[in-house]
């Protein structure tokens, strides 16, 4: 079967005219093939069962909040499912556990461990749409799970995967990826393609067109992933392998991100001697906290002085665990700064030309914008400043890589 799966967002579904709208595409879609939709809440209701849920606990139990979170992809899929019957369209829905999206236990940001597509297969082989909840799954023991927020476009892909569909299409509110937010930067280019390890870069450095855990799964499946604008008819962003992405003769940057997600930790006086380390980010671990930009100072004394960036989401954990741990390895004080924000510079050609962290400071340091921690990987280049400055960043650094 010619299979097209296809992912549309909260907004992309937010009302009854865009799911019509939706479904229209859909419906022109048949022409090409079989059609497998996977669909967001609708945008706000997330928002709308989180705030529900606070009014009763500001700590609810992970398992009865994936319980109540999950209803909201319910609402969406029987919609879009009664609007294609209403066209004349056959379709059968599915929710996570329907789909045979087998997840970890890891309430509120579980990871799918595998995907049983066949009830999907077997309806397309009907010539039904399959009208998929993204964003949920279950646990080998029954338990419902979701993925954390953007999870939907890791289940279209994964689906995408599991049936060797042809391409997976990514709906959403923006005409495509950008070499920055258009919202800060008015002349962000749009680009035609982008690799996927590009990509993976940009949507772990915050970057919220697509969620990362989905680019790493299209990666090491070969899916070939499309993002295209769900209200116009715009030919969007292609991801694909990198030697089929387009990289400008002396274009070495293919996009920034602004992160202001994140929060930092800092302990005073910690030993310096092995093993402590491990025992302070052992229970940040077990509690499924990512960790992002780690930096330890030279000792002095005996000691050295460690900071690292969390969610802002899980500050609150975080910081309780560090305390404990920090009391435990006897390190001196534990404090914690929300106010940052995380820029990242991100291009293939970063790693065949030299120079470009240098000139990613100095033209920050030429608007007096100091950094407070930097990390780098093969191809990109993050750094920690004040959050009253990264508008100012992003627009200095987008003009220094000749981005627009």
């Amino acid at each position: 079967m010619n299979i097209i799966v296809q992912k549309y967002g909260g907004t992309s579904v937010a009302n009854l005219e865009k799911i019509r709208t939706a479904a229209v595409r859909i419906k022109e879609s048949l022409k090409e093939g079989c059609v497998a939709v996977v669909l967001s809440a609708m945008a706000g209701d997330t928002d709308g069962l989180l705030k529900l849920a606070s009014e009763i606990t500001r700590t609810p139990d992970p398992r009865d909040l994936d319980l109540l979170l999950a209803t909201g992809e319910q609402i969406s899929v029987a919609m879009m499912s009664m609007t294609l019957k209403e066209m004349g369209i056959a379709c059968e829905t599915f929710l996570g556990f329907q789909a045979g999206v087998m997840t970890d236990e890891n309430h509120g940001r579980a990871k799918i461990k595998r995907l049983d597509e066949k009830k999907v297969r077997a309806a397309l082989e009907k010539g039904c749409v399959a009208v998929v909840a993204g964003f949920q799954g279950t646990t080998e023991s029954g338990e419902i799970t979701t993925i954390g927020r953007g999870g939907s476009d890791t289940t279209a892909v994964a689906l995408a995967a599991a049936l060797s569909a042809k391409r997976c299409e990514i709906y959403t509110d923006v005409e495509g990826i950008f070499t920055a937010d258009p919202a800060i930067c008015k002349n962000a280019r749009l680009l035609e393609k982008i690799s996927y390890e590009e990509m993976s870069e940009l949507a772990d450095a915050g970057a919220k067109v697509l969620h990362d855990r989905s680019v790493e799964i299209a990666a090491k499946n070969g899916v070939l992933l499309a993002v295209k604008p769900a209200h116009s008819q715009g030919i969007g962003t292609l991801v694909v392998p990198e030697k089929d992405a387009v990289m400008m003769e002396g274009s070495f940057v293919s996009g920034l991100t602004c992160n202001t997600g994140e929060a930092r930790i800092c302990i005073r006086k910690v030993p310096d001697k092995v093993g402590v380390t491990a025992k302070i980010f052992a229970p940040i671990a077990r509690a499924g906290i990512d960790v992002d930009l780690i930096i330890q100072n030279v000792s002095e004394d005996g000691f050295v002085e460690l900071a690292f960036t969390v969610p802002k989401e899980d500050l609150r954990k975080a910081l309780a665990l560090t305390e404990a741990a920090a009391r435990e390895v006897n390190a001196g004080k534990v404090r914690a700064e929300g106010d940052i924000a995380k820029i990242s510079v991100v291009g293939l050609g970063m790693r065949s030309h030299a120079g470009i962290a240098h000139r990613m400071f100095a033209a920050l340091a030429r608007e007096d914008i100091s950094i407070q921690m930097i990390g780098t990987s093969e191809i990109k280049v993050s750094i920690v400043i004040e959050e009253r400055r990264a508008v100012d960043a992003i627009k200095i650094l987008h003009d220094e890589f000749s981005l627009a």
